[in-house]
């Protein structure tokens, strides 16, 4: 879940994809240059949409952390005029290339904000971010000849049932397509194979780890009354896939379904992954999480609880973005710590 919101790939409605792509035509054939046909856009399909770049943009806005920290991550300060929708503090390693980079807002911006930057790309890392409710409808974008980028791992709504998970190949996928559009292709490889062997290391600290596949492991985003929790399909899915453990709820198809405590009691899980978030809303802190666990008369009584298997994780890792490598990870580390205490 997003910290203001998160996911998948394949579900714009027929009509507004229509709408959309015909707004990009329309900008497109009215801005490029005359006496040839134009070429092909530089992504054919952008959930639904074709994005096409009148050359490397110079001047991109990114609506969502984690996006910024890919084009940080490829070098791309320079061409960057603004960034917003933060939930977790900067990953320290890009903190000094983040500082050279103006931040429109904390939350999310508004359309004229963005457009004051007057940017030549829009990244956003969720479906939400371009609505109505959020900065403004990508079809908006294109009225203005902006050309738009939305995360091929968040295509739909948050709450929407996929038809498969997400997987770490839409993760680098996204890292690919953006060192596309701005025509740092190598930097995107680069990134995709350093990602790459983080996730191989952190596999093979728990390859020899006994009854792995019978671990249970319960995500915990947000809320304490009825609590959202990781399904199959988002970033914790990928995380437990990828280290061969359970997710609590494989049979939930959407990325953040919201349950209650009496179902977690009945599917006792493991261990548990506490969200970690900057937020202040109820039951969002670990603290907060920690508090509702060790004094709620119920839940108290889960073997995890008792035995404080638990840990933290920040709501960057538990989206799916780059961050979700730092979240393999930190699940390893704590497997393994856990097996050494049996």
């Amino acid at each position: 879940m997003r910290m203001s919101t998160p996911r998948s790939t394949r579900l714009l409605t027929s009509g507004a994809a229509t709408a959309i792509t015909a707004g990009l035509l329309a900008v497109t054939a009215c801005s490029g240059p005359t006496g040839g046909p134009a070429g092909p856009p530089d992504i054919a399909d952008n959930c639904g949409v074709p994005v096409s770049v009148d050359g490397p943009p110079r001047r991109a806005v990114s609506l969502n952390q984690q996006q910024t920290e890919i084009m940080l991550s490829l070098g791309l300060e320079d061409r960057m005029v603004g960034t917003a929708t933060w939930t977790d503090p900067v990953a320290p390693h890009l903190a000094e290339a983040n500082a050279s980079v103006p931040r429109l807002a904390d939350n999310n911006p508004s359309l004229e904000a963005v457009l004051g930057t007057e940017p030549d790309l829009v990244l956003g890392g969720y479906q939400a971010i371009y609505t109505d409710g959020g900065v403004a409808p990508r079809e908006r974008f294109a009225e203005f000849g902006v050309p738009t980028y939305l995360s091929p791992s968040n295509c739909y709504p948050e709450e929407a049932e996929l038809g498969e998970p997400v997987g770490l190949d839409d993760i680098y996928r996204e890292v690919r397509e953006i060192a596309q559009l701005f025509d740092v292709p190598e930097r995107g490889e680069q990134l995709v194979t350093e990602l790459r062997g983080r996730v191989e290391a952190a596999q093979a600290k728990v390859a020899g780890l006994d009854g792995r596949e019978n671990t249970s492991v319960l995500f915990w985003f947000a809320r304490t009354g009825s609590p959202y929790v990781a399904g199959s399909t988002g970033a914790p899915g990928i995380i437990t896939r990828t280290l061969g453990v359970r997710n609590a709820y494989p049979d939930v198809a959407s990325m953040w379904p919201q349950v209650g405590w009496e179902d977690v009691l009945r599917r006792a899980p493991d261990v548990l992954v506490l969200g970690d978030l900057t937020r202040d809303s109820e039951g969002d802190t670990l603290e907060a999480k920690k508090r509702f666990l060790r004094t709620d008369p119920a839940v108290s009584q889960l073997d995890a609880v008792r035995a404080e298997r638990w840990m933290p994780m920040t709501g960057s890792a538990m989206n799916v973005s780059i961050r979700t490598v730092d979240g393999i990870e930190a699940l390893a580390d704590r497997l393994v710590e856990l097996d050494r205490q049996t």
